[in-house]
């Protein structure tokens, strides 16, 4: 997994779908427009919502406000990193972000990284507790490669009871932050074995195609159904093979569970969801839904080996299913977005996405 942690350590300090759709109505795939709410962003990525307003973060670290109408209203401030932070808005209003690793893999952690902030306007970001300090203490045991210690924080959900969720792509788990700092884990993620997939370069760049390989899970994305229940979404460790990644379906209040792809219904950890690839984040919206973002329809690291400065990714919405077999999904606005970073859905069920993650960008709303 030593490439796609150094790709998503790239991917946070510089970013980081061929999805496998369930049948459904026909006129459910690729429908959808995108209307541009905010423009003229440079590198977006975090979206959140709050009451009329729309909350993003962009590639300077900076995290702003705006109207849902698409006028700014303030700058809530700038976090450490030199890549847009993950972002979330609690239902008091209160916006939290989380910093990544930055750097290479192994390297240590530049100061402000890999930490969690509340954003505070006319003021510093208030440090709320240091992710990579406590994975420190915390190591993955199920690591494959580099160190079992290693913290990337890419995705973030705040709780009702003020604590926050992180979730971490280095570290291949899910904490809980309290507001003065203290951290539990919650659930650590399985690796999955996969097989690499045709059109890579031959050997000895990569391994013959069909090889198996322990790929790790790759704990980018958290978010809070509207079920209560907390979801948590997974890119996929090398070699990234499409259709491998999974959505994970955790019991609140849980702390030590475990996401296991061989049991993937039992415990406090069960599968939501199978068949995606390059999940990025994950939105929580009505009636149970959950909007996907999948960075790169090909996968992260097709992109990657493509030297391609673009690559098309997806947005899918995702319905549950009570016999754990995948509920129906549709993908909206198919083909219309570049390297998506993040989605949010408004307290009306309007949905929004950023694109792209590198360059210029803007926030949608999905029509």
């Amino acid at each position: 997994m030593g490439v796609t942690k150094a790709r998503l350590a790239a991917v946070s300090a510089a970013v980081l779908v061929g999805s496998v759709l369930v049948a459904a109505p026909a006129e459910a795939h690729g429908g959808g427009s995108l209307k541009p709410v905010v423009t003229g962003v440079n590198s977006p990525r975090g979206v959140a919502t709050f009451w009329s307003k729309i909350i993003y973060s962009t590639g300077d670290g900076s995290v702003w406000e705006a109207w849902s109408s698409g006028k700014k209203i303030r700058k809530l401030g700038t976090v450490p990193g030199g890549f847009a932070p993950a972002i979330d808005t609690d239902v008091w209003g209160r916006t939290y972000a989380l910093t990544g690793a930055g750097g290479e893999p192994g390297a240590p952690l530049t100061p402000g990284a890999a930490t969690l902030y509340r954003m505070r306007p006319g003021h510093a970001p208030l440090k709320i507790a240091d992710i990579g300090k406590y994975q420190m203490k915390d190591p993955d045991p199920y690591n494959q490669a580099d160190s079992p210690t290693e913290s990337n924080p890419f995705g973030v959900a705040a709780l009702r009871d003020g604590t926050v969720l992180v979730s971490d792509a280095a570290n291949n788990d899910l904490l809980r932050v309290w507001p003065n700092g203290h951290i539990k884990t919650v659930a650590r993620l399985k690796p999955r074995m996969v097989k690499v997939p045709t059109g890579y370069p031959p050997p000895p760049a990569f391994p013959p195609a069909g090889t198996p390989i322990n790929s790790e899970a790759v704990a980018t994305s958290v978010t809070v159904g509207s079920d209560g229940y907390w979801y948590v979404g997974e890119l996929r460790g090398f070699p990234a093979t499409p259709g491998t990644s999974q959505i994970w379906r955790i019991k609140p209040g849980s702390v030590g569970a475990v996401c296991d792809p061989y049991k993937p219904h039992k415990g406090n950890c069960q599968r939501w969801a199978d068949g995606y690839t390059s999940i990025v984040d994950l939105a929580g919206g009505p009636r149970g839904a959950i909007a996907v973002v999948q960075l790169a329809r090909d996968s992260w690291l097709r992109w990657e080996v493509s030297g391609q400065p673009t690559a098309v990714g997806s947005l899918i919405v995702q319905w549950p299913n009570r016999w754990h077999k995948g509920g129906p999904r549709k993908e909206v606005a198919r083909g219309q977005l570049q390297l998506p970073g993040g989605a949010a859905w408004s307290r009306w069920g309007h949905l929004y996405v950023s694109a792209p993650v590198f360059g210029p960008g803007a926030i949608y709303r999905v029509r």
